[in-house]
């Protein structure tokens, strides 16, 4: 059996789960904001690129969540009740599912409330950096061929994704 083709791939499985209007959603807040910075000033989209880097994904909220909900379960366990060390185990079995399927309950509230995948964020950022001209120097380079050594073109891409 081929389990490739039976477990999406990381960059799709998330929104593979996700409703087709919250995806649509997603999609249209970050084109509200890329048409915010089309005619933005150089430190207005650096800003931007800036809050970017601060953004949570959806991996990070679900883990911090996940972590958070593990902790209380195994407080309650020891303090109060040993049933509650069902909860860490819950949870566990949320995790696991996202992990292979791209899906766990949880997942649902947090797309709701806007949380996007490390994909649909890096969307956002290299559509800013293009705004911005970072790659406008491509254009007009040569790829070198042979010779092993790297092209202007190459060190041009490199320099403009590092920025």
């Amino acid at each position: 059996m081929n389990f490739s083709s039976a477990i999406p791939s990381s960059a799709e499985r998330v929104p593979e789960h996700t409703k087709p209007e919250v995806n649509a959603r997603i999609r249209s807040e970050t084109a509200r904001h890329l048409a915010r910075y089309d005619a933005a000033s150089q430190s207005e989209i650096d800003q931007r690129l800036r809050e970017l880097d601060e953004e949570w994904d959806i991996e990070r909220a679900l883990e911090a969540n996940a972590a958070t909900v593990s902790l209380i379960g195994l407080g309650l366990g020891a303090l109060v009740n040993r049933k509650f060390y069902a909860l860490p185990a819950v949870v566990a079995g949320f995790l696991l599912q996202h992990a292979v399927q791209g899906y766990c309950p949880p997942m649902t509230v947090l797309r709701r409330r806007g949380f996007r995948t490390p994909q649909e964020i890096e969307r956002e950022r290299y559509a800013l950096k293009a705004l911005r001209g970072d790659f406008n120097s491509l254009a007009n380079l040569e790829t070198t061929a042979g010779g092993g050594a790297r092209s202007a073109r190459l060190d041009a891409a490199l320099a403009a994704i590092e920025r």
